[in-house]
C-alpha cells in the first residue's frame, strides 16, 4: 500500500467525527446502522465504522483509510462501511471537499419522488421568499438535485455519483439523492455538511406530508 500522509491532529478528528455521528443520529439522520460519516485527514480519509450504532460510539469507531482502495491503514483495528466507495469518489472528484456525510431519511425518498429525470423541481420558484433566502438560494430557484440510482453495490453507485457531478451543468450541486436510500452531502469541513443538510431538510417541509409518505403531490411553488 502507497504511503499516505496524514494531519497530525487525527485523533482531534476522531473526536470530532464521532460527535457529528452522535449527533446526526439524534436528529434521526442516521437510524440504526445506517449512514456514514467522513472527512479528510491530508491524504487519507477517515470515516465510521461498519455496522455501528451511531449513538454510541466513540472516537474508537472510526477507521483511517486509503484515498485509493478505501483499505484501513495500517494499524487501524476497524473496518470501515460499505459506502466507503462513495466517500473516496467525492473526496477525488472535488478537491476542496474536506468532509462527506451519507444520510437516510423519508425527505430524502420525497425530494427524489418530486424531481423530474435530471433532478429539477420543474423549475420551480419558491413562494416564501425568506425560505428561499433560508436555504441560501440568491435567485429563489430550487436548487437542482441530481437522483442517482440506488444500485445496491456502493462502487456502482460511486460511479452514477462522478457521472452526475460531470453532468450538472449549474456548476457542483451541494446534495445528491439517491433513489430508495437517501442522500449524501459534503463540503469543506463537516460544519458545511452539516449545514447542506439541514437546509434540504427545510426543503422537505415545503411539500405536503403525503410527498413525505412517497404519494405523488403538488409543492407549494409556483412554476417559472
Amino acid at each position: 500500500m502507497k504511503p499516505v500522509y496524514i494531519r497530525d491532529d487525527a485523533e482531534s478528528q476522531r473526536q470530532q467525527l464521532s460527535a457529528v455521528g452522535q449527533s446526526l443520529c439524534r436528529r434521526g439522520w442516521l437510524p440504526g446502522t445506517s449512514g456514514s460519516v467522513s472527512m479528510r485527514s491530508g491524504e487519507a480519509v477517515l470515516i465510521t465504522v461498519g455496522d455501528l450504532d451511531k449513538r454510541v460510539m466513540t472516537h474508537q469507531d472510526t477507521v483511517m483509510v486509503d484515498p485509493f482502495e478505501g483499505l484501513p491503514l495500517t494499524g487501524e483495528i476497524e473496518w470501515p462501511p460499505d459506502e466507503t466507495a462513495i466517500h473516496l469518489a467525492l473526496y477525488r472528484r472535488l478537491p476542496d471537499c474536506g468532509a462527506v456525510i451519507y444520510a437516510q431519511a423519508p425527505c430524502a425518498k420525497a425530494l427524489a419522488s418530486l424531481t423530474d429525470g435530471s433532478g429539477h423541481f420543474g423549475q420551480a420558484v419558491l413562494k416564501e421568499p425568506e425560505m428561499a433566502q433560508a436555504l441560501g438560494l440568491s435567485d429563489a430557484c430550487l436548487p437542482a438535485l441530481p437522483v442517482v440510482s440506488d444500485r445496491l453495490d456502493a462502487s456502482r453507485i460511486a460511479e452514477d455519483v462522478v457521472t452526475a457531478l460531470d453532468a450538472s451543468a449549474a456548476g457542483t450541486p451541494p446534495v445528491l439523492l439517491i433513489q430508495q436510500n437517501g442522500l449524501v452531502a459534503w463540503g469543506r469541513d463537516a460544519d458545511e455538511a452539516l449545514s447542506r443538510l439541514e437546509r434540504i431538510e427545510q426543503l422537505s417541509h415545503l411539500f405536503p406530508a403525503d410527498a413525505v409518505a412517497g404519494e405523488p403531490a403538488v409543492a407549494r411553488v409556483n412554476a417559472r
